[in-house]
């Protein structure tokens, strides 16, 4: 045998004796690789990134929680609720609210005050035809010659009791003592020419009811039994008096009406649902128009 044939027959005898446990060895590596690193997972030398960390955690996390949850059940509760496995919890993102604020006319703001808001969403507006809550509205627009809404509301039960419901009939009937009695209540704050006033104005309803059947049906006629609906878009084109309020006035004051000036009766004009005025965006609008399209009834 020449010397070339010699050295590859030594060659492929030593493989041949050396082969067998090396390719052993590598297929016991390659046959464990998958329970050490799973396939989607590659291993890598590199410094890991910000990136590449996060993905590795998604990845790895959903990988156990698939595994581990074909071997686990999930407990249930006592109430047979099956109970979420806290490293299974995935917090809901949060959804706003189905219900938008509700749009109001400008003058309401976040600073108001809640007796205000709750005024101008329920009375404010709504076409009013009962006698005593009619007197009840002038009586209150008088009074805003000395307070706000604000202030005049939040006291609005005590003077309703201090003035018997706004019964027309009987605060015409107050005499000095009862009056005297009203001036005096602190809580009330209210001065002696404002009561006297007040009882005045009772004693013309009075007469005024003889004379149209009702207090409503006197006011209400001056706007032929029909509420004036405005469409304003800003604060500033509310009107503080109005050709109606001076007309209003001025027959107020001829019949001896005290604290009816053409502000204030166009304060009560609004209060009482016989002036719309309520911005056209606001909320309130449509539903006070909806009222007062409705016909007229005296109740």
């Amino acid at each position: 045998m020449s010397k070339p044939n010699v050295r590859r027959y030594a060659i492929e005898k030593h493989n041949r004796e050396k082969g067998p446990s090396n390719y052993s060895n590598l297929f016991y590596l390659s046959k464990h690789l998958k329970k050490v690193y799973p396939i989607e997972l590659q291993k890598t030398c590199s410094l890991p990134t910000p990136l590449s960390l996060s993905l590795s955690k998604t990845l790895n996390s959903s990988l156990i929680s698939s595994l581990d949850q074909k071997n686990r059940e999930v407990p249930a509760s006592k109430n047979g609720v099956p109970q979420v496995s806290p490293a299974l919890n995935i917090s809901r993102p949060y959804c706003p609210s189905d219900d938008k604020e509700l749009m109001r006319c400008s003058w309401i703001t976040n600073s108001s005050d809640e007796v205000y808001v709750q005024f101008h969403d329920e009375c404010w507006g709504v076409p009013v035809y009962d006698d005593h809550r009619l007197f009840e509205l002038l009586s209150l627009a008088g009074l805003l010659m000395d307070f706000n809404w604000t202030e005049i509301l939040k006291r609005r039960e005590i003077i309703r009791e201090a003035f018997v419901g706004f019964n027309a009939k009987q605060v015409a009937k107050m005499g000095e003592k009862e009056i005297k009695e009203i001036v005096s209540n602190v809580s009330l704050m209210l001065a002696e020419n404002r009561v006297r006033s007040i009882v005045d104005n009772a004693k013309c309803i009075v007469k005024i009811g003889k004379e149209f059947g009702s207090f409503s049906c006197y006011m209400w006629n001056h706007m032929s039994y029909k509420p004036i609906i405005n469409r304003f878009r800003n604060a500033r084109n509310v009107p503080l008096r109005s050709p109606k309020a001076e007309a209003i006035s001025k027959d107020l004051v001829k019949r001896g009406f005290r604290l009816v000036g053409s502000v204030i009766i166009n304060s009560f004009m609004q209060a009482a649902g016989m002036t719309i005025d309520h911005l056209i965006y606001c909320f309130r609008h449509k539903e006070c128009v909806n009222l007062a399209e409705r016909p007229w009834r005296h109740v």
